[in-house]
């Protein structure tokens, strides 16, 4: 038989915290800052370990947590959400100590009964199925990468570290304050509203902190086109020597802007600091750690932080909040270690029963419990500002919201395997992590709630000013609001709202260095961030703050846009070749007519009438290719004119290639038994031929687009004072692969022709296409060097020069002669005329 010893499973140690228990059907773990630090009385491995002692009480803290409890007791009492379910919760104080704070989320996940009795399959069910919470981001990032293994649900309300929103990292993480991604680049809009490129940055030492100062860093100069005169790291410790030096760094500095992303402990360290050494005349700015504190909101520092600007987190109302916090009382709780009980003691300065004996000794009141809360001056009852608190708030009510979608799952049709859902008994973390993926609801404030891919919800913040009144008080009003839109971060700010603590009443200057006067331009001063420079007069043709698209006046106190030039159709240079280019295109479309005229005539038959036609279209692309390199350069100008060019000539070269093997082929066959060859040389393989070969250059021009294409620029490097437009070629690569290819096949066709000079004379098209190709070549081999060496619009002149050169000779040198026989000598196309002169020449290969 088994005992019932066997069924139960014991803790080995009770680790002592400070909670706030109420029960349910599921419980909800929360984590609070009810404390400002611990202490650990022994840390010694010989001796038994005495729990820590927490200091420092933290009003605010507590009701952080009560809000917590409140929105439990408000979301049990609706009968639309979670309708046959109860909510619990269990609170624990972090005590403002990692090791604390841990520990409370261990407790929180695995309970802190004494003893459990365990079910049947020896399980038991967990004491809570999510957390709200860390307070601190450093605390988060420890809790996380714990209960991330589990998938475990969290919702913090204040860790704001950018870290987090790392999905990979911390898959189960979400919160309800935006992250400080955001946060830093609001801070850095509103430099930018108020011309603030200098400024000094003080973060605490924490991953808070730390990851501040790198977004800082590289986001400043990006986005809000600013430097960091100094960035400076708070102490932990308070440690008197390095707040000292700070401060001296801080007096010392001519950035008249502090910005301080620090928790209030560290500045209240920090600020008393300033105050002795009476460092005065800083625009602070706060983070929203501290932006609405009024802990600091002392007489001794009024005159250092008033005109404060500060983030804060968005201000929510929570309607029936004061009443229930206005009715707690001990007596409902009856753990001794409980939050209500420190909650009065500290506010009561009283000590609950058994009380110390140097309590009791030095005449300490004992508390009753009966104390009336509406009889004291109590922060704890304010409820006009509730920030961190309405995160609590939706962070509750997000979870409540997941954990309702997850129970309305009709079986059969839920996300899981199978399309099955998950049920309260068998609930796994992970899938309640699935529906807090996809809440979306709206709280009683007007406020969206939803979380992103990466756990944030929708960015907002509000924009504070510390304003000093008559009276000595600090006042601090809302002065506008900082949000992510679809265009970016949306800042608006009521600049006649801010008091400005400065004897001008006006925002102040902070920059390393003022803006250059005209006639003298920045120099950077050696080691020194981009914002410190000095001013030099500027050399001739330049300006202080000018573009490259303008020059100096004579006096050099304004600009005056630079001259542009390229290869302009209003131009002598370009009318000359405008004119030339239109005119071989004429004379083109004039011999096309003559060859269709005459097209039956022996002429124009014996010499391959179809690879004529096509060369005379070609030869008159190449013409019309040439306009594109005259006018201001644009971008599909750039991009057509040299596939233009290398298409139209690839074609001209491959057409002479085939006119030219055809007419060695027919010579072939003319020879006993050379009969055979002609086959291969039909009209089929003429056009296989030109197709395919010219289809290789239109795949070196599309690759060249994809990969590097061609483009307009301006270019300053010919002369200071001119812009030169002109189309750079993206890939010199591509560029001599596309002229490569041109000159293979012009040599290719040149040689074969000059094989074939001699050849009877109705094959005299040897004789032409060895000339045409002759003065192609010539051409080509004269544009390279040429053209490189040629500045600006001219090598555009230099290539077109040598696209009309070279046409004009092959239009010439091939047309010419016989153009000049069909109009002029009749006589000669005829059949009996071109046959006499066959004869005359074969008689000399007999």
């Amino acid at each position: 038989m088994v005992t019932s010893s066997l069924l139960t499973c014991q803790l080995r140690k009770e680790f002592i915290l400070n909670t706030l228990h109420q029960a349910g059907d599921v419980v909800l773990g929360g984590l609070f800052e009810v404390h400002y630090t611990a202490m650990f009385p022994n840390r010694s491995f010989t001796s038994e370990p005495q729990p820590p002692v927490c200091l420092g009480f933290d009003t605010l803290g507590f009701r952080h947590a009560s809000t917590m409890a409140f929105t439990v007791d408000e979301i049990n009492r609706r009968s639309d959400l979670l309708p046959n379910l109860t909510l619990g919760y269990s609170l624990f104080d972090n005590c403002g100590a990692l090791v604390v704070g841990l520990s409370s989320a261990l407790a929180a996940a695995g309970g802190q009964e004494r003893q459990y009795v365990l079910q049947e399959n020896c399980t038991a069910p967990p004491p809570v199925i999510a957390i709200v919470g860390d307070h601190y981001s450093t605390f988060s990032i420890a809790i996380s990468d714990v209960f991330g293994l589990y998938r475990m649900p969290i919702v913090s309300y204040f860790a704001t570290c950018s870290c987090l929103s790392n999905r990979q990292k911390f898959p189960s993480f979400f919160r309800t304050i935006p992250s400080d991604a955001f946060q830093v680049r609001s801070m850095i809009q509103i430099l930018k509203n108020f011309g603030w490129t200098w400024v000094g940055l003080l973060v605490s030492d924490d991953d808070y902190g730390l990851h501040v100062a790198q977004s800082f860093q590289s986001d400043l100069p990006q986005f809000g086109g600013g430097c960091l005169a100094y960035t400076e790291t708070l102490p932990w410790d308070s440690d008197p020597e390095e707040l000292r030096r700070i401060v001296h760094v801080i007096k010392t500095s001519t950035a008249r802007v502090v910005i301080a992303f620090a928790h209030e402990i560290h500045m209240i360290n920090l600020l008393e600091e300033v105050v002795r050494q009476n460092v005065i005349g800083l625009q602070w700015m706060a983070s929203e750690t501290w932006s609405t504190a009024t802990v600091l909101q002392t007489p001794n520092l009024i005159p250092h932080l008033a005109g404060t600007i500060g983030i804060a987190i968005r201000r929510g109302e929570i309607p029936g909040l004061k009443d229930f916090l206005s009715n707690i009382k001990p007596e409902a709780y009856s753990n001794r270690h409980n939050m209500v009980n420190k909650f009065w003691e500290h506010t009561f300065k009283c000590r609950f029963a058994p009380a110390p004996a140097e309590w009791t000794e030095a005449g300490g009141a004992l508390c009753t419990g009966h104390e009336d809360l509406q009889n004291i001056d109590t922060e704890f009852l304010d409820v006009s500002n509730l920030r961190p608190e309405y995160n609590v708030y939706k962070a509750v009510y997000a979870l409540a919201h997941a954990l309702d979608q997850l129970l309305r799952c009709e079986p059969g049709r839920g996300p899981f395997s199978g399309n099955s859902c998950a049920t309260l008994h068998t609930l796994e973390p992970w899938q309640l992590v699935h529906y807090l993926q996809k809440v979306n609801f709206s709280t009683s404030f007007g406020d969206q709630v939803s979380f992103d891919e990466n756990g944030n919800v929708l960015p907002i913040y509000d924009i504070m000013n510390w304003n000093w009144l008559p009276n000595d008080q600090i006042y601090i009003q809302n002065i506008g609001e900082v949000k992510m839109t679809s265009a970016g971060e949306d800042l608006r700010i009521h600049e006649n709202k801010i008091f400005w603590n400065f004897e001008n009443k006006q925002p102040p200057r902070s920059v390393c260095s003022e803006s250059c006067p005209a006639g003298s331009r920045m120099a950077r001063q050696r080691g020194q961030p981009v914002c410190c420079f000095d001013c030099i007069l500027c050399s001739e043709g330049t300006i202080s703050n000018t573009s490259e698209d303008f020059w100096s006046s004579p006096a050099r106190d304004q600009c005056v846009p630079k001259k542009t030039e390229f290869l302009s159709y209003h131009e002598p240079l370009g009318i000359c070749l405008t004119t030339a280019s239109l005119l071989g295109a004429f004379i083109c479309a004039v011999v096309f007519g003559i060859f269709t005229y005459h097209r039956s005539t022996p002429l124009v038959r014996a010499n391959n009438s179809e690879m004529s036609f096509l060369l005379l279209v070609s030869l008159k692309l190449c013409f019309l290719c040439s306009l594109l390199f005259i006018g201001r350069p644009r971008l599909w100008t750039c991009q057509l004119r040299h596939a233009a060019f290398g298409i139209s000539f690839v074609l001209c070269c491959l057409l002479f290639l085939v006119k030219t093997m055809v007419v060695l082929a027919v010579f072939k066959a003319s020879k006993p038994g050379g009969g055979a060859i002609l086959k291969w040389f039909g009209a089929l393989q003429q056009r296989g031929t030109v197709f395919t070969l010219t289809f290789i250059q239109a795949v070196i021009c599309v690759t060249w687009l994809v990969t590097a294409s061609p483009a307009p620029q301006k270019n300053t490097d010919y002369h200071t004072d001119k812009i030169v437009c002109e189309c750079v070629v993206g890939s010199t690569a591509w560029f001599i692969v596309l002229l490569g290819y041109i000159y293979f096949l012009a040599l290719l066709s040149f040689m074969l022709a000059f094989l074939a000079r001699n050849l009877p004379d109705n094959f005299n098209e040897a004789k032409l296409i060895t000339f045409s190709m002759l003065m192609f070549c010539a051409v080509w081999v004269a544009f390279v060097p040429a053209y490189v060496n040629s500045p600006g619009k001219y090598a555009d002149a230099v290539e077109v020069f040598a696209i009309l050169a070279s046409s004009f000779g092959l239009l010439v040198a091939l047309f010419g002669p016989k153009c000049y026989i069909i109009l002029f000598r009749p006589e000669r196309n005829t059949k009996k005329g071109i046959l006499n002169q066959t004869l005359s020449k074969t008689s000399k290969y007999r």
